[in-house]
């Protein structure tokens, strides 16, 4: 009997680095081809980690990046696992305070947050890529450090850190990308710990109204979706094989075809990691099933500008 890892994987596209070292003609034409379109701007991040203290609790923990009009800020956003009503929540504009710390505490749940933003480099987003770091510490145990500056780390969370705290269990199991504006959207995504870095992106091209619509999907340079008549085929799926992982590829643009004229109206694509025998999930019900998920990856695209 074969391997189910192997059955799936003979229906779905392979992404191999081979592709990317083939015909320098045909890579040339499809960079050429990417570059002629209009950018789009990345204008939100969120990260959501699954974290495991000393005492077997669970909790989510979202970080979010956002940059509204041009001042960066971020939020946190604690909860219990599996999803609980009662939260930690609070927002932060970074140009206010760059540097500090937050106490937050609700139905007996405490969190002390850490930040120092005032070296921090940004590329194109709002997420700061060196220069920084943040960390959270849940009932005096350290469960979150992001950044690049762990010197720092250490020393403010000595203060509040109980003696005997160890390091918890941690992992990404979300990520989601806003951008506004432009037909391409890129970014980049690793879907394991283990794995490289991949470069996506969605391109768009023609109108949505028109039979000319075409909507196409490349990860690191190999096409795995092109979607002709956007207007009837504005929701769908597909599986692709990488890093010897196997990914379901979704996508819902309802909101380009039927409400093209509204800046809130958001594509949708998602790359979800699949476990075993689970099946697809459609994007609706990504929100409520953290626990059944290796690891998600969203794009949010807007093509109008927020």
């Amino acid at each position: 009997m074969k391997n189910i890892a192997i059955c799936y994987s003979e229906h779905a596209i392979k992404v191999s680095d081979s592709y990317c070292s083939g015909a320098a003609s045909n890579h040339a034409h499809t960079s050429s081809s990417l570059s002629a379109s209009a950018p789009s701007i990345q204008t939100a991040v969120t990260s959501i980690y699954k974290v495991k203290l000393s005492n077997e609790k669970q909790f989510l923990i979202r970080i979010g990046w956002c940059n509204p009009a041009m001042n960066h800020a971020f939020s946190i956003t604690i909860s219990d696992y599996p999803f609980s009503t009662a939260k930690l929540s609070r927002s932060f504009m970074i140009l206010r305070r760059q540097r500090g710390s937050e106490d937050l505490e609700s139905a007996g749940l405490r969190a002390d947050v850490f930040w120092d933003l005032r070296r921090a480099r940004f590329e194109t987003g709002p997420e700061p890529v060196s220069g920084f770091y943040m960390a959270v510490l849940i009932n005096s145990e350290l469960a979150l450090v992001l950044g690049d500056m762990e010197q720092e780390v250490l020393i403010e969370a000595k203060k509040c850190v109980s003696d005997n705290s160890t390091v918890p269990e941690l992992s990404l199991i979300s990520r989601g990308e806003r951008f506004s504006g432009g037909g391409v959207y890129a970014a980049r995504a690793k879907f394991s710990e283990a794995g490289a870095w991949h470069d996506i992106v969605i391109r768009f091209c023609g109108t949505t109204s028109s039979r000319g619509s075409l909507l196409c999907v490349y990860v690191d340079g190999k096409s795995v979706v092109e979607v002709k008549r956007v207007q009837w085929n504005f929701r769908g799926n597909q599986s692709i094989f990488l890093d010897g992982l196997l990914i379901d590829l979704m996508w819902d643009v309802h909101d380009w075809v039927f409400n093209p004229s509204a800046s809130s109206g958001y594509a949708v694509f998602l790359f979800r990691t699949r476990r075993g025998l689970d099946s697809r999930l459609w994007l609706e019900e990504t929100a409520f099933h953290h626990q059944k998920l290796a690891f998600s990856f969203l794009v949010f695209a807007c093509k109008n500008p927020d």
